[in-house]
């Protein structure tokens, strides 16, 4: 089951994850709008450091697809979660040159309208191997890590339409993830601000309980869509 979180602060936070069966980090980097966690050679020294079982997510606005795969080759990330605008011809290129890289690109409710994230989730789904939705925030301008819930009735309504999985995110919790997984129905959940404390730091309770409701309400769903690269075929 695809269940992330994603904010990796450092090495003690990545173990505490993988102690509580996350097996889905992920790590923001180059951000127009939030502050980094962690360096990006940190971030490498932990990716480096993970159990084979797992996978590593860069989180970015990044929109060059040579940008892109140097970039995640220097982290030694296995997927990469794109959160800006990017042209169909990059996403392309992208998987030209690293085929392998898993990629999810971001549907950020409340920036569009619905119709036009209908619209990207069409022309961008021959080279896209998932799709992620989130919440915007007006003020601050970001595009996730904003701690807000969206309407999941518009990402249901893409989890239909979509020939590609759909992870959902934005706002999720320990509390609220099994009614969002059972109202969405998406391939995986993301959760970052929702698992943490009152300091900002990952709290393994909070990680536990998420972990276990999600899985719950998957397994009650009894609906498993595998996230993986596309092949060749385009299917």
């Amino acid at each position: 089951m695809w269940i992330q979180v994603a904010g990796v602060q450092d090495g003690e936070e990545a173990r505490t994850l993988l102690a509580c069966g996350i097996r889905h980090l992920g790590f923001p980097l180059r951000l127009p709008v939030h502050r980094e966690d962690l360096s990006e050679a940190e971030a490498a020294a932990i990716i480096r450091s993970l159990p084979d079982d797992c996978t590593a997510v860069a989180i970015t606005y990044q929109d060059d697809a040579d940008e892109i795969v140097d970039f995640v080759d220097y982290l030694g990330a296995t997927a990469i979660q794109l959160h800006g605008d990017i042209a169909g011809r990059e996403l392309a290129r992208v998987k030209t040159l690293k085929p392998q890289l898993l990629v999810l690109k971001s549907l950020v409710v409340g920036r569009y309208p619905e119709h036009r994230l209908a619209s990207t989730v069409e022309s961008l789904s021959p080279w896209v191997d998932a799709f992620i939705t989130d919440t915007f925030d007006p003020v601050s301008g970001a595009s996730g890590a904003t701690g807000r819930t969206h309407d999941w009735q518009v990402s249901r309504r893409l989890v239909e339409c979509s020939p590609r999985p759909v992870v959902l995110a934005g706002g999720l919790t320990a509390d609220n993830v099994a009614d969002a997984i059972r109202g969405v129905r998406p391939a995986g959940v993301d959760s970052h601000t929702g698992v943490e404390d009152a300091s900002g730091r990952k709290s393994a309770d909070k990680v536990r309980r998420f972990a276990d409701a999600a899985r719950a309400a998957f397994a009650e769903l009894g609906h498993r869509r595998l996230l993986r690269p596309i092949d060749g075929s385009r299917d």
